[in-house]
């Protein structure tokens, strides 16, 4: 009897994890990857650092329900992002949209790089080049030219 408590204990144990599983019924192939590429792009609000399909969080498990839901009313990709934009704002997005707030995010790693590349090239420029005549001493010359000759 003790042995059978423990191993309904046990089993209890592991099949609780299984309760949080996802287990949506899609009706065609191309609904599911819409669903598995749009949980993948957006970002959970909780974890900041992990998409919805990585994420364990209630919040996230809501909303990958709620993306499922928005794809069986048939909605469309662009119209699921808009929602989860205006709900949560852009920060569920990994690849914000390129507007007035977000230009220096988009184009100032660009725009130091060049500006880099302008410094270098400017200093290059600057910088003389001279031919240095080097006057080696009689002992100088002949210890290159032993060294040169046991090559």
């Amino acid at each position: 009897m003790k042995y059978l408590i423990i191993t309904v204990l046990f089993l209890l144990t592991f099949s609780i994890s299984a309760w949080e599983t996802d287990t949506y019924v899609f009706h065609d192939e191309v609904t599911e990857i819409r669903y598995k590429t749009l949980v993948k792009e957006l970002r959970c609000p909780k974890c900041q650092n992990q998409n919805l399909a990585d994420s364990n969080s209630p919040i996230a498990a809501d909303l990958r329900r709620e993306v499922f839901e928005l794809l069986e009313q048939g909605k469309s990709d662009g119209e699921i992002v808009n929602f989860m934009v205006k709900r949560y704002g852009e920060f569920v997005l990994y690849r914000p949209q390129v507007s007035s707030l977000t230009y220096v995010l988009w184009f100032g790693p660009a725009l130091l790089l060049l500006i880099g590349v302008i410094v270098v090239v400017q200093i290059l420029r600057k910088k003389p080049v001279e031919k240095e005549t080097v006057v080696l001493s009689e002992e100088q010359k002949n210890k290159l030219a032993q060294i040169l000759k046991d090559k």
